[in-house]
Parts: structure tokens; sequence; C-alpha cells
């Protein structure tokens, strides 16, 4: 009988153990989303197979589709600096990516090929034309790879800081799998996924790798960020898994080669490495022109967003047409000091 005791106490002490870890959850999921930062009043869906895509429409000419970095903790926002001038000369579209924002997050293995066809789908069916196209980080890989299947999708293509080729390389492992279960299973998991998500981490990102001037990474920023990371109770967690166990990746160097695509590459060198990424790009298909903006890192287009409008206008050529006066274009990559009163007419 006493080993009857010792598992009646072992499962019990088990069931309140998973019962404070789930309201731990619960009450993160809270806090985090009660601001309900993201809310807003001009948001469509595009019921896509493997869940509802969450997109916006604003402008009108040449469609320009605009897609965030790859990361739980992103969604369009990411663009809302520059998305209104852009929204003056082009139609531009701004997705959420599937688990990401207000995009739905299914419990499925993402893929970079499954990106690749949202990306397709999301231009024939939502789009309807041969689109532009502007992405930031690690989305820049599919972009290259759905480019690559149906080159009567994408014309002119800009990248801000993609991510190098041998990080692209990389293939899901033996641990990396196990990353990838332990972070996807209910409850001890979702708990793993808010500390790995956690406020500070957040923080740290904008801090160390975001932004060159940590000054300039507002609290609206960190908040928003945070808040779209646990957003659809936590279920950011299943991209965090597959991002963690490197099924996102893939080799895009043979597709690189055979593009016949106006590509342009935006590097934040307050990361040395971005710089190096750009060349290796170029090395492959010599045609891709890049620029280097002295004081950013991954996220030029939150930090100095005015710099970033300047080159997409030279690059795209009469993408914009009313860049504020007050702004200095100078080849070194810097922007004089702008009017406060100006700034604002970013956001």
């Amino acid at each position: 009988m006493n080993w009857k005791k010792k598992l009646t106490t072992c499962a019990a002490a088990a069931a309140a153990a998973s019962f404070f870890i789930y309201t731990m959850n619960k009450l993160t999921y809270f806090l985090a989303t009660v601001d309900n930062l993201l809310k807003t009043t001009d948001g469509r869906t595009y019921e896509w197979k493997f869940g509802n895509i969450f997109y916006t429409k604003k402008g009108d000419g040449k469609p320009l589709l605009l897609i965030h970095d790859l990361n739980p903790s992103s969604s369009g926002y990411e663009w809302h600096r520059i998305e209104n001038q852009l929204a003056k000369k082009y139609t531009v579209y701004t997705i959420d990516l599937l688990g990401c924002g207000r995009s739905d997050k299914p419990d499925v293995t993402y893929t970079n090929f499954l990106y690749v066809q949202l990306i397709t789908d999301f231009i024939k069916n939502v789009i309807g034309e041969k689109t532009d196209i502007i992405s930031s980080g690690e989305s820049s890989s599919f972009v290259t790879m759905a480019c690559r299947n149906d080159d009567s999708i994408i014309d002119r293509i800009i990248m801000i800081n993609p991510l190098s080729l041998q990080e692209l390389s990389q293939v899901p492992t033996k641990k990396a799998k196990i990353q990838k279960f332990l972070i996807s299973v209910p409850i001890l998991g979702t708990l793993l996924y808010n500390i790995l998500v956690s406020r500070r981490e957040i923080e740290s990102d904008f801090f160390m790798n975001y932004f060159y001037s940590p000054s300039k990474a507002e609290d609206s920023y960190l908040k928003t960020y945070y808040e779209t990371a646990h957003l659809d109770s936590c279920h950011g967690k299943y991209l965090y898994a597959s991002l963690r166990g490197n099924y996102t990746k893939a080799n895009i160097t043979t597709a690189l080669k055979e593009l016949n695509n106006s590509i342009f590459i935006l590097s934040g060198i307050g990361t040395p490495d971005n710089k190096i990424v750009a060349e290796q790009y170029k090395h492959l298909a010599p045609s891709i022109e890049s620029f280097d903006i002295d004081k950013a890192k991954e996220l030029p287009h939150l930090e100095v967003p005015l710099e970033v409008l300047e080159q997409i206008a030279v690059f795209f050529d009469d993408a914009i047409d009313s860049i504020p006066d007050d702004i200095s274009t100078s080849t070194a990559g810097s922007v004089s000091n702008i009017a406060a009163d100006t700034a604002n007419t970013i956001y």
C-alpha cells in the first residue's frame, strides 16, 4: 500500500505543479496583451489554407508588399514608421506572416517552403499582379525562393539585413529537434517560451541587436513587440520552436544566382556582419546593389526611417516624392537632425 500512497502523492504534486504553471502562463498572456496595442480598424483578412492572414492595404499605385522579419515578436508593426509615406506613391500591402502578429498561429512545423507558398498565394489571390517587395531579416530568404519558383509574381526586391548564406544553410540537428519538441509541448513548453520571449529578453534584443542607439528604442516599441509575442495565448511558440529547430532555413545560393530581378540590399552596419553578408550576396549575383547605413543595426526602418525612405526612393526611382525637405542626403549614410514636428509625420 505504501507505493500506492507515494504514487498518489506524486500524482497530486504533479497536478498541482501543472495547474500552477498553467495559471502563470495565463497570467503572463493577460498582462502582455491587456493594452491591445496592435488593435486596428483598417485590417483585412486573407483566408489562406493554413490559417487566416492579417494584412492592411493603403495608398494607390503600383503594388508594394512589406514583409517583416520572421520572428514571433514581429508583425506588420515593424513598418509603421514608413508605410504611410510609401502609400503616397504605392498601393502598400503590409502582412502579418503566419505564426506572427494578428495572423493565425497553428500548431504546425513552420518551414521556408510554407512561407514561399504563403507569399506566392497572397500575391496571386490578394494583390493580383506583379509586385515590388521590401523584406526584413530572414524573410528575404523565402522571398528569394518564391521569386525563383515563379518569376511572374515579384518585380523589384529590397532586402533589409538578410541572413548570411551560412546561417540559411543550417539544417535541423538532433539538438535542434529536441529544442523544438520541448518548446512545442503544452504547459511546460509555454512556460519555457514565456521565459525566452520575456520583457527582459525583448529589451535585450532591442538594445543589443535591433537598434544602434538604445535611446531610440521607445517604450511603445518594446511593449508592442512583447505583446505580439504573446498574442493568441502565446501560440507564437510554435513558430519560435521551428526557428530554434532550423526548420525555416533554406539554402538560397542557387536561387540567388538564377534571379534576374533588380535587388537592393540595405545593411545596418552598426552590426559589422551585415556588410559582409551584403558582399556575399553580391559575389553570387553581381547585379545586386547595396547601401550601408552607419548608425543602425537590424531594424533601420524603425530606428532611422527617413534614411531608409531616402534609399528606397533612390532604388525605386519614383517610390517617394514627398520626403521632408530638411533631411540631408549623405553618401556616408548619415542623416542630419530632424525637427520634431517633421519626424512626427512618419508615424
